[in-house]
């Protein structure tokens, strides 16, 4: 009998291990969930040189917000009709109908200018395009025209292991993907921010690419700024698929858990 009950303590050990041990394994290291990690250990913390961001080119489907001004406002009000009305458009649904929108032909509608096309212009480009186009049809250089052309927003999308997930819209020229994250709340325990996926809009089509936030080297990454209808996906970790613990608290309790019932099991054997 006393051999049988042995053995039987011998399994139970030996299963109670290989759980303490795979509840340890299934906890999430503290190292996967900070970001911009200095990973080739130099103390030169400076030395890291953020990428130059390439001006953005309009695309289909972007909202663009054109203003123009002179000294006698009264002369552009024609080209303003937002303003002309008295109106303020700050808002993103405001911006969304009063903007001018780039259709599949890669043109905008300006009152009065009619067509412009913008396709794969950058905004600045688009000013001088537009101011160009104002002096020589419209009017003369006394008239001191000021053009300002502006993307109605930053838009993107954040899904997955993301706190508050959805699209946003942030009013500013450039937001990078920390920034994006954030406003989202911040990624989820069980996200992984070494593998995060960036589903980019181009005038050839869409491309997927991924980029390590744990690491510094993020910095110099071409995907650090976020670009207009960003779709950013951070996907899930192993350990959320294990049900595990992912903290010290969670994996105690989960192994406490565990402890109590093979002890219980083993009363019960012995009996």
């Amino acid at each position: 009998m006393f051999p049988k009950l042995s053995l039987k303590m011998n399994k139970i050990y030996s299963f109670c291990a290989f759980v303490v041990l795979f509840l340890f394994a299934s906890c999430i290291p503290n190292k996967d969930l900070l970001y911009l990690q200095n990973k080739n250990n130099s103390s030169q913390e400076s030395a890291v040189t953020p990428v130059v961001l390439k001006p953005y080119r309009a695309q289909v489907n972007d909202v663009l917000s054109v203003r123009i001004k002179a000294l006698d406002q009264k002369l552009v009000e024609m080209f303003n009709p937002a303003t002309s009305a008295g109106t303020q458009t700050n808002s993103s649904d405001g911006l969304y109908f009063d903007g001018f929108s780039v259709n599949d032909h890669g043109d905008i509608r300006v009152p009065v200018l009619g067509e412009v096309n913008v396709l794969g212009l950058t905004l600045d480009e688009i000013r001088l395009k537009v101011e160009k186009q104002l002096l020589e049809e419209y009017f003369n250089k006394e008239a001191d025209i000021f053009v300002t052309v502006k993307l109605a927003g930053m838009r993107y999308t954040v899904n997955g292991e993301i706190s508050s997930p959805g699209t946003k819209v942030l009013f500013q020229d450039k937001v990078t993907i920390l920034e994006a994250i954030a406003n989202s709340g911040d990624i989820t325990m069980v996200g992984n921010r070494k593998d995060v996926m960036v589903v980019r809009q181009y005038p050839h089509g869409t491309e997927m690419h991924t980029i390590d936030l744990t690491s510094s080297e993020a910095l110099k990454s071409p995907y650090y700024y976020v670009q207009p209808n960003d779709f950013i996906y951070i996907k899930p970790l192993k350990q959320k698929s294990w049900g595990t613990g992912v903290n010290g608290l969670q994996s105690f309790t989960a192994i406490f858990t565990a402890f109590t019932l093979l002890m219980t099991t083993f009363l019960l054997l012995k009996k």
